[in-house]
């Protein structure tokens, strides 16, 4: 039988996506191969914007299941703050899409010359970032490949063998291997959420401000969505309201006509966004609520939900970034200052 031109691009498509993919276990190994014979005692995540909201979902379930202490820093002000515990006992994980963000390639030469045992996330291998640290876990970005071999399924399989590296459990076990069906889950959330986020963008097209809401894991959603989609590349004002903070000052601003986003979350922080639902959906008209709990979690394991949540968000959040960018006319690509001058 003749093949046609698809069926042998999706065979050597295919092919690729193999070797990448043992060559991105290999990188997760010599990494883990590395922590196994540094005595670890802290671990530090450390990168800009996105990147920083990124690694947070790392901080979180590694501070949570762990006793070793941990810590998510800016870039710029890991080096400047300079904690007294980093040394030859801590592990810095660092992340930058491009590799070349300037702070974090400073940064992981800072933590190198502390002692420090440096893992860079990077979608280059022969990025600045990359040259900096002692090891790398670089992901497929636009490639067409399948999402564990993108970012946030490199990083989630990093995470978690480190997890059951420091601390054995069958729970790190089953995350790992499930993770395999993550690119199913994303496309059936994108599926699930799309009406409903065009319709957040029709219906706020014209708003000059949104806020943010969420807590635990989820936060760094909150953060990333406010700081990297809605300031950045919707130049709409924002704020990310931690719901646990939220009655501590920035509950005054709530208004009938002030809108919220609000991300209900899966795990022991959503007692806290309910708590703030309560109250904001009282006094604003405008309010949408994001709620963790609706996604399709597939076959995935019902006590791994919590974990699995944090990957599936943003996918679904930037739907939402999406529908704003249709309905305002105003592309996610466009920047006044960024990537256009020097600062």
């Amino acid at each position: 039988m003749v093949q046609t031109q698809s069926e042998i691009n999706q065979k050597n498509s295919s092919a690729v996506s193999v070797e990448m993919r043992k060559e991105h276990a290999e990188q997760i190994e010599k990494a883990l191969q590395a922590v196994q014979g540094h005595d670890v005692q802290n671990i530090f995540f450390v990168a800009c914007g996105g990147s920083m909201a990124s690694l947070s979902s790392g901080d979180y379930f590694v501070s949570r299941e762990l006793s070793l202490p941990t810590a998510t820093y800016t870039s710029n002000e890991f080096i400047h703050r300079s904690p007294k515990i980093l040394g030859d006992k801590s592990l810095v994980v660092l992340r930058s899409h491009s590799g070349t963000t300037p702070e974090t390639v400073e940064a992981a030469s800072f933590a190198k010359e502390r002692g420090a045992l440096t893992v860079a996330i990077t979608m280059d291998l022969e990025s600045p970032l990359a040259k900096a640290a002692e090891y790398i876990i670089h992901y497929n970005y636009k490639d067409g490949s399948n999402a564990i071999d993108g970012e946030l399924g490199m990083y989630y399989t990093f995470i978690f063998k480190l997890l059951n590296q420091l601390e054995p459990n069958q729970k790190f076990e089953r995350v790992v291997e499930q993770l395999k069906t993550i690119q199913s889950l994303i496309e059936k959330n994108v599926e699930k959420f799309s009406i409903q986020a065009d319709a957040f963008g029709k219906k706020n097209k014209r708003e000059e401000s949104i806020y943010t809401m969420a807590s635990g894991a989820y936060y760094s959603h909150a953060y990333s969505f406010t700081s990297c989609l809605l300031m950045e590349m919707l130049w709409i004002h924002s704020n990310a309201i931690h719901a646990g903070e939220y009655f501590h000052g920035p509950f005054e601003i709530t208004d009938d006509n002030v809108p919220f986003l609000v991300v209900m979350g899966e795990g022991s922080s959503r007692p806290l966004d309910q708590r703030a639902l309560d109250f904001v959906t009282k006094f604003s008209d405008k309010v949408e609520v994001v709620d963790v709990q609706d996604f399709d979690y597939g076959q995935t394991d019902e006590d791994l939900r919590e974990f699995f949540g944090p990957l599936l968000a943003g996918p679904v959040m930037r739907l939402y970034a999406d529908g704003l960018a249709e309905h305002t006319g105003h592309p996610l690509s466009v920047r006044r200052y960024m990537w256009k001058m020097e600062y």
